[in-house]
């Protein structure tokens, strides 16, 4: 049986006060890169100016170092998916939209396809959200 190419991917838009993310973000992502949790494809600035007016440029374009790491398939990210995520932003805010596989569930995802399976539906869960109720069933 032969793997798939690629694991799943999801597209994840961390927002930020300011115009550039804080380098611990950057950090964050390298340390996931370098783990072999993830792979990163694309990584977009994104912005939204106080008229609403929706901005972005791909990582590299926008000044923000990335140090050793290196995008999959830059580009990935359509126009249409910046536009559709960024106007979730509030006005005045930036965030990067992160393109990524998840290398953790590419093994699995490749035998549930040759087992004929397939998946009916993935949900995140914010990690606050999650936070925030294990919080209260400890405190309950």
């Amino acid at each position: 049986m032969e793997d798939l190419e690629f694991g799943p991917v999801e597209m994840v838009l961390a927002a930020f006060e300011g115009e550039r993310p804080d380098p611990g973000v950057i950090a964050a992502i390298a340390e996931l890169v370098e783990a072999g949790t993830i792979r990163l494809i694309d990584l977009v600035h994104v912005s939204r100016d106080q008229d609403g007016a929706i901005r972005f440029a791909e990582i590299d374009e926008a000044g923000i170092e990335l140090g050793e790491i290196e995008l999959a398939a830059a580009g990935l990210a359509a126009q249409e998916d910046v536009e559709e995520l960024g106007a979730d932003l509030p006005p005045g805010t930036s965030a990067v939209l992160l393109v990524v596989e998840l290398l953790w569930a590419k093994r699995l995802a490749s035998r549930v396809a040759a087992a004929g399976g397939f998946v009916v539906d993935s949900v995140r869960i914010p990690a606050p959200v999650v936070n925030a109720a294990v919080a209260e069933a400890v405190g309950a």
